[in-house]
Order: C-alpha cells, then structure tokens, then sequence
C-alpha cells in the first residue's frame, strides 16, 4: 500500500530521508531491538554546546561582560571544541549510519546510506556481525523509481523486499517477503519517465549528498 504523505520526486533529499525513515520502522517490526548509541552521543555533543553558549549569554547578561570575560573566553572554546568534535562524529564515525541493532538471533546489524548529486540512486551499505564476531559487508544500489510511484508516494512492500532479499539476516526474520522476486508484483508500476524527472531537478536537489541529522522525520541528506 502506499503511502498517503508525498513528496516532491525532483527531490533527491526527500527521497533519500523518506527511504531512510522506512528502514527502522520495518526492521523494528521484525522484533529487531535498535541501538541509539551513535544518535545519542551526536545529541549529546549538540546540546552540549548549546548549553555553553546559553550559559555564556546568560551570564553576560546577568553580571557583564568585563566580569566574566575569561569565562566567556573559556566557554568560547569549549564551544568550538564540542563543535568540531561534533563534525568529526558525524563524518568519520557515523559516516551515513542511519540504523544500528540486534537481530532476533543475536546478530548485530548497521546500515549506512547515501547518495550522489542529482543521482537517483539509493546506495545501501549493510555491515552484519554474527554471534561469533564474523563480520560481513553487503553493498546495495538501487532506484529510487523501484518504491517511489510518479506521484511522490512511498510504497513500502518493494523497499522491503528489497533488503529482505539482499540479506540473509532480515531474510531469516522475514522469510515471506525474501521470496518475493523484485520482478513481481509486489513492485508498482512506476512512470518510466521518473529517472528523466529526477536527473533534471538538479536545482532543487542541493545538499543531496548522504550525511546525518535528526533520525525522525527529516534529515539533511
């Protein structure tokens, strides 16, 4: 069924948030537990500098800057520490994770995602780790017309087959929509001309690249 919120197709954004928002909300409903330590820390890193900036301008304003400049000097560094801390966080350790968790067999499981400018390809990269500490890597690209019909509705039931097919452990705990051939039809019949729509929004796809933000609704692709 799709989905009733749209959204705009030249969007690639929107396209890339709206897939990413899709992927917890399936895997929470195959009993997978997610693990929020990369989120929370990110968190914490963001309102921790806020706090010092809300402290400093607080007591600015209550005792005067003369009397607490040094402090003011302090809080602007540890300001800009806490910033940059925060950039290397979400480039070099997040690095696109959208999804950490634990499968029902024990398995652990992260998914990162990104995309590339005015491309209208869904890149998935899939790192599992067994029980036993073996680790492996599953790489997906795929486009976003395959769960996206022309009208900017999200259709669910392809997406999932999607990852249920490609790994073996959300296969294990969907066996049902693993079987389903990304040939049948499960898939919409999407407007062939949705590629063409996308490459040419060029200008409204600014920021496109894959990065991080809020888990919720929306995140800065």
């Amino acid at each position: 069924m799709a989905s009733q919120e749209k959204i705009t197709v030249h969007n690639l954004a929107d396209l890339k948030n709206t897939s990413d928002d899709a992927i917890p909300n399936y895997l929470n409903s195959l009993k997978f537990k997610q693990v929020h330590t990369l989120l929370d820390t990110r968190l914490a890193l963001g309102y921790g500098a806020f706090a010092v900036a809300a402290a400093c301008f607080g007591w600015d304003y209550q005792i005067g800057f003369e009397s607490t400049k040094y402090y003011t000097a302090a809080a602007v560094a540890v300001y800009a520490l806490l910033n940059t801390v925060l950039t290397y966080w979400i480039s070099f350790v997040e690095k696109g994770t959208v999804y950490q968790g634990v499968g029902p067999d024990g398995e652990k499981i992260s998914i990162a995602t990104s995309t590339k400018k005015n491309v209208p390809i869904y890149n998935v990269k899939i790192t599992v780790k067994s029980k036993a500490g073996k680790q492996s890597t599953i790489d997906i690209a795929k486009s976003f017309t395959e769960w996206f019909d022309s009208a900017g509705h999200f259709i669910a039931p392809p997406f999932q087959t999607v990852l249920a097919s490609s790994v073996p452990m959300i296969a294990k705990a969907d066996p049902k929509r693993a079987a389903k051939s990304e040939s049948g039809s499960d898939f919409a019949d999407l407007d062939p001309g949705l590629l063409d729509q996308l490459a040419a929004g060029s200008g409204s796809t600014t920021g496109a690249e894959a990065g991080s933000g809020k888990k919720s609704k929306r995140r800065k692709a």
